[in-house]
C-alpha cells in the first residue's frame, strides 16, 4: 500500500493509560492482539541520555490506543503513529529518535538519541509465556529478532540488551513488601507502599511464620517495624536464610548492636548480619509515621535498583 494512502487510513493514536508497569503493558497487548492487530515498540538503543532504559515498551492497539514510555513522553505519539503504519503494511521496522533522526522537528529535551524496534505481533504466545512467569513471581525474557521479526519466550539475561543479533526483554516480578510489626507505622508504610505499586503482605493480618517465610522471594522486601528485639526475632531469623533483596530493622544504633550480639550469639554469621539495614531508611532519624515510610520505600526502592539494575 502507498504510505500516503496508509497514513489517511490510519487512525489518530491517543495515550489511555499512564502506566509503565511491563506487566500491565504484556496484557494490553495481549488483549489488543486478541481484538484484532497490536505492536509491541521496544527501546533498543540509547545516544546519549534517555529517560528511560533499554528494554522500555510502548503498546500499540490498531484502534490507535496506547501505553508505556520509550522516552519522558517526548515521542510516544509519534512512536505509536509509527506501529499503526507498521501495522497497516504488515511489517516491523526500526525508528530513529532525536540525534541521528530523519525526524528534525522531534528532538529529545536530553539531547540524545533513541531507536525503537517496532514488532507488528503475529503470536501473542511469548507475550503470555512472559505473563505466566510474573504470575509465578519468576523471571520472563522475550528475544526479539529484526531478521525473521518474530518474538520469541528467552531465557533472561542480567538486563535488556542485544544478544548476538536479538534484542531480550528482560520482566521482574513488581517488588513484594512483607511488614511485620503492631505499630502505627506499620500502616503507613503498607499505604504508601500500595500506592507505589507494591505488593504488600502483613505479618499478624492472616499471615504467620511459614506464611510470611514463603512470602519472601528474591523480589521481597522484609520491613521489621517492632520496638522489641524480641518480638520481631522469628521473623527477623527467617528473613536471613531468605533470598529476600531488603532487610530493614527498626531501631536506634544501640539496640542494633544488641540486635548483631543476639545473632551472632545464635550462630548467624557476620555476611548474614550484614544484610541488615538498621536503623531502616534512606534517612533519619523521623519522628512521624509518613516520614519513617517515604524513608523505608525509599531505601526500598534504592536496593531495589542496586540488585536489578
Amino acid at each position: 500500500m502507498d504510505q500516503t494512502l496508509a497514513t489517511i487510513a490510519a487512525p489518530i493514536p491517543f495515550r489511555v493509560s499512564a502506566t509503565d508497569d511491563p506487566a500491565a503493558l504484556l496484557r494490553f497487548a495481549l488483549d489488543a492482539h486478541g481484538r484484532g492487530a497490536a505492536a509491541l515498540a521496544t527501546l533498543v538503543d540509547i545516544r546519549g541520555g534517555a529517560a528511560r532504559t533499554l528494554g522500555s515498551h510502548v503498546v500499540v492497539a490498531a484502534d490507535g490506543r496506547f501505553c508505556g514510555y520509550v522516552s519522558g513522553g517526548c515521542v510516544e505519539a509519534a512512536v505509536a503513529s509509527e506501529a499503526l503504519l507498521a501495522m497497516t503494511e504488515g511489517r516491523d521496522r526500526m525508528v530513529k529518535f532525536g540525534d541521528g533522526s530523519p525526524f528534525f522537528d522531534i528532538v529529545l529535551p536530553c539531547g540524545g538519541g533513541i531507536t525503537v524496534a517496532i514488532h507488528v505481533l503475529k503470536d501473542a504466545g511469548a507475550i503470555q509465556d512472559a505473563l505466566d512467569r510474573l504470575g509465578q513471581r519468576q523471571e520472563g525474557g522475550l528475544a526479539y529478532s529484526p531478521e525473521r521479526q518474530t518474538v520469541q519466550p528467552a531465557d533472561p539475561p542480567p538486563r535488556a540488551s542485544w544478544l548476538e543479533r536479538d534484542f531480550v526483554s528482560v520482566y521482574r516480578p513488581c517488588t513484594r513488601v512483607v511488614i511485620s510489626g503492631q505499630t502505627i507505622e506499620v500502616q503507613a508504610v503498607a499505604r504508601l507502599a500500595e500506592a507505589s505499586g507494591y505488593e504488600v503482605v502483613i505479618r499478624g493480618q492472616g499471615v504467620e511464620g511459614r506464611a510470611a517465610a514463603g512470602a519472601i522471594d528474591p523480589f521481597t522486601a522484609v520491613v521489621l517495624l517492632h520496638h522489641d528485639l524480641e518480638a520481631e526475632a522469628a521473623i527477623l531469623e527467617t528473613a536471613l536464610v531468605s533470598p529476600g533483596f531488603y532487610i530493614g530493622a527498626l531501631g536506634s544504633t544501640r539496640t542494633h548492636r544488641r540486635r548483631v550480639e543476639r545473632l551472632a550469639a545464635m550462630g548467624f554469621r557476620r555476611d548474614e548480619i550484614d544484610r541488615i539495614k538498621a536503623p531502616i531508611g534512606i534517612f533519619g532519624p523521623t519522628r512521624d509515621s509518613t516520614s519513617l515510610a517515604l524513608s523505608v520505600l525509599a531505601d526500598v526502592a534504592a536496593a531495589r535498583l542496586m540488585a536489578y539494575a
